[in-house]
């Protein structure tokens, strides 16, 4: 295996979401575990603060001394920046990314590793201006889609996308 990739539903969704079920497809087409951990007993209450449960459930799941990516959407992007904060990884794959979260104490941030981001140019839950802030801010890819939040049209697409991204990697 060339390291894992864990890969985080959104807020609304679960483990066998179709985003994130597309990117695990491609994880092993390339050849890297993927793990997706299930949030969704930390969604119920819709509790900012179980962000933080959600940023330590996800880290639970990267294996010790193993090459890491940390991939998701929406709130699985936020959870999967924050994330890249406390343990070393390769690089960071969001989709449809909010860089804050209405009643949660802290920002959007991220590791210093290589970031590509897919978002919608219609998204109606994360303003696409603030995406491309925090893009240009880091210098990350940013593919801006005819799209909305869910981006509904462009999973295949996207998993062309994430499929470039791992193979980059090496």
């Amino acid at each position: 295996m060339k390291g894992t990739v864990i890969l985080s539903h959104g807020l609304e969704s679960g483990p066998q979401a179709t985003k994130v079920s597309a990117l695990a497809a491609v994880c092993a087409e390339l050849g890297w575990a993927s793990v997706r951990p299930d949030y969704r007993d930390l969604a119920a209450g819709r509790d900012p603060i179980a962000i933080d449960a959600r940023v330590a459930r996800a880290l639970e799941h990267a294996p010790p001394g193993a090459r890491v990516v940390l991939a998701g959407s929406s709130m699985g992007a936020f959870t999967s920046g924050l994330a890249s904060l406390r343990r070393a990884n390769v690089g960071l794959f969001l989709l449809a990314l909010p860089t804050a979260i209405p009643g949660y104490r802290h920002a959007f941030d991220a590791a210093d590793v290589p970031i590509e981001l897919v978002h919608g140019w219609h998204d109606e839950i994360c303003p696409v201006d603030v995406v491309i802030d925090f893009a240009r801010a880091r210098d990350a890819t940013l593919h801006l889609v005819r799209d909305d939040h869910r981006l509904g049209a462009h999973v295949d697409w996207c998993a062309d996308v994430f499929r470039r991204f791992l193979a980059g990697l090496g």
